[in-house]
């Protein structure tokens, strides 16, 4: 793991089939510079169990997840929806902190638009077809 050991060590939780999602998850480790955020697919054994001891829904792939540390999940609630969506991009940092002005909105007022693309990602964006990382490197950053 890039982190030091002592650091929090932020984790995405993301639908692994999607194509949006996945999409996504190279955008943020192309832009994450300083190797911060890690990720999972919600349909992993990693990730499975993270949400069971939550007792979030195992099934339900509509939401992303961000675990603010994988370490010591018990001292930090998850956040869904576009409250993980901001804090996932306020630890990347660089110009993902521009879209983190978003959170002066509450929840009720953004996670709609959040839920229509979850909704309808797969008929706008199909499921993910699995290609080779284009950095090795980034292989050590999923749980």
């Amino acid at each position: 793991m890039l982190v030091a050991p002592a650091d929090p060590l932020p984790v995405l939780l993301f639908d692994g089939e999607c194509g949006l999602c996945n999409s996504g998850v190279r955008l943020l480790l192309r832009t994450d510079r300083r190797g911060r955020l890690y990720f999972a697919p919600l349909q992993g054994a990693a990730a499975q169990a993270y949400l069971r001891s939550k007792g979030l829904p195992t099934e339900d792939y509509n939401s992303l997840v961000f675990v603010p540390d994988w370490r010591e999940p018990e001292r930090h609630a998850p956040m869904l929806r576009t409250d993980g969506a901001l804090a996932a991009a306020a630890e990347v940092g660089g110009v993902w902190r521009l879209v983190t002005w978003m959170r002066v909105l509450p929840a009720w007022a953004r996670d709609p638009f959040y839920k229509l693309v979850a909704r309808t990602r797969y008929a706008l964006f199909g499921e993910y077809r699995p290609t080779p990382l284009p950095d090795p490197v980034w292989a050590e950053r999923f749980l």
